[in-house]
């Protein structure tokens, strides 16, 4: 459906995210910050990261008519970034937060027993996910907390979708084989 006036990939990105580019920040904060922990190792880092993507994203704001799927394109500017960031030689000797130290909190009618016992494949889970390639990972996250299809992921990662197909099978492999142990 055409917005009179407005070019189709114009509507398009407005119809994807009717509150523009704060709105999608806004609501794809979590998936973002997500992937971007992953991506960088800590908490702090997935933050600045988060707000570097936004300003890259807002000086781009003019251009956003020209963008066929916003959600593909902040993921993919949010994943550049983190790129860049890990990049950084003086990032790569901060100290990064173990997967250990980040719990979610349980809920209230769980059994104390599965609740210790769902921790630990959590954190066996982080574990493994902080482990895998870089570019397992990337395509892992980007389909998870993204939730971007293969094609997309393979417009934003600049790669045929076979490729795609493959890292995710590896990294799921290699999770499941994390949360067998």
């Amino acid at each position: 459906m055409n917005t009179p006036g407005i070019p189709r990939s114009a509507a398009t990105a407005t119809q994807y995210h009717p509150e523009g580019l704060e709105g999608a920040f806004a609501a794809w904060q979590a998936e973002l910050l997500g992937m971007l922990y992953y991506m960088t190792g800590n908490a702090e880092d997935a933050q600045d990261a988060l707000q570097e993507a936004f300003i890259k994203c807002w000086r781009h704001r003019g251009e956003l008519a020209g963008i066929n799927n916003l959600r593909a394109w902040v993921f993919r500017v949010a994943l550049n970034t983190a790129r860049d960031l890990r990049a950084t030689a003086w990032r790569r000797h901060r100290s990064r937060v173990e997967p250990t130290q980040l719990r979610l909190v349980a809920a209230d009618d769980q059994d104390p027993s599965q609740n210790a016992q769902h921790q630990e494949q959590l954190e066996r889970l982080r574990k493994a996910l902080m482990e895998l390639r870089p570019e397992e990972q990337e395509v892992f996250l980007l389909r998870q907390d993204g939730q971007l299809t293969y094609e997309q992921i393979a417009e934003v990662l600049n790669i045929p979708v076979g490729t795609v197909k493959t890292r995710m099978r590896l990294a799921l492999a290699r999770l499941r084989e994390a949360l067998k142990q």
